[in-house]
């Protein structure tokens, strides 16, 4: 902001940064879900080890809460006084 960003900028900077890195985790996780459905299906009660429902709810989950986790401390840093963060540098 020092350098003349915009407020949204970097907030939108900031949460895209965060969101590429669950992304990326999710895909990991979701591929290494698929692959131990074996050991998932015998702790599983009342539901399939693949059910896409759950595969979808819980990522969906997951997203909201990175979001919002990237969310908060992105408006925070936009309400610094870019002269203030230059000093603490």
């Amino acid at each position: 902001m020092a350098l003349g960003a915009r407020r949204a900028d970097v907030l939108q900077m900031t949460v895209k940064q965060g969101l590429k890195l669950v992304s990326a985790g999710m895909m990991l996780g979701l591929v290494a879900a698929f692959l131990l459905t074996r050991v998932l299906a015998s702790l599983l009660y009342g539901i399939s080890a693949t059910d896409p429902i759950t595969f979808v709810g819980i990522s969906l989950v997951l997203l909201a809460v990175a979001i919002v986790a990237s969310y908060i401390p992105a408006l925070r840093a936009t309400k610094v006084d870019p002269i203030i963060a230059l000093r603490a540098q």
